[in-house]
């Protein structure tokens, strides 16, 4: 078997870490120093493409429909919006870490079929958090693949996502009918009912990191109610 080959390294800020990116022959790797270790693969993304497919199955013929991507990773998730969604749509993707989206634009990009290049993608470097605070009926779907689930294992700062004081910004920042989607290592019973506690419909979906096998991943999916204040369409 092949040697894996170092591509590039990224520092997580506030001494999250650091990022390396790997590859042997066709499969990519993206592993955090420390005992956390691999994060990612690219021969296991199932559950990556299912948070989109979930999450966005509400928007398969809405026009103008505007989702937020939190999380870059290898772009399944990202490309799985974009396959989701309509034409006239668009999808935001942030990520924290510009190397990582630099990685997707090179050595990364055939993994997801290069998800960066569609005219639909609104690239943001820079904390997700950003772009759910102070906003009001902004989101048909805000999907969220940060770290390991509702703990930031990788970056304490990711916390505030899943705490009350996130959900409720997030809830705001939906329109009627709007699906808060995250992607989570495992199931979490407090998490979910943090998530009702905010007001949302929840559902917690068990997906397989590849189809049919491998380990189980948890996608809890929120949903903002019909009837509640959102963004007026134009």
């Amino acid at each position: 078997m092949k040697p894996w080959i170092e591509l590039g390294t990224a520092q997580i800020p506030n001494n999250g870490g650091v990022l390396t990116l790997r590859q042997r022959d066709q499969e990519f790797s993206i592993s955090l120093s420390g005992p956390r270790g691999e994060l990612m693969n690219s021969r296991r993304f199932n559950s990556e493409q299912q948070l989109s497919v979930l999450g966005c199955a509400h928007l398969n013929n809405k026009k103008n429909a505007r989702v937020l991507v939190g999380g870059m990773g290898m772009g399944y998730t990202l490309a799985a919006a974009l396959e989701a969604v309509t034409d006239s749509s668009e999808v935001i993707v942030a990520d924290l870490i510009p190397e990582v989206v630099e990685w997707n634009r090179g050595p990364l990009g055939e993994c997801a079929g290069r998800p960066l290049d569609d005219s639909r993608v609104v690239e943001h470097i820079g904390d997700v958090g950003e772009l759910l605070v102070n906003r009001s009926g902004e989101y048909d779907a805000v999907l969220l693949d940060v770290d390991n689930g509702p703990e930031g294992l990788t970056h304490s700062d990711n916390n505030w996502l899943y705490s009350i004081e996130g959900t409720s910004s997030i809830y705001k920042s939906l329109v009627p009918d709007g699906v808060l989607a995250v992607w989570s290592a495992s199931p979490d019973a407090v998490y979910a009912n943090r998530l009702k506690k905010a007001g949302y419909q929840v559902e917690v979906k068990t997906v397989r990191e590849r189809p049919g096998k491998g380990a189980r991943h948890a996608i809890f999916l929120a949903k903002k109610p019909a009837g509640q204040r959102g963004r007026k369409r134009g």
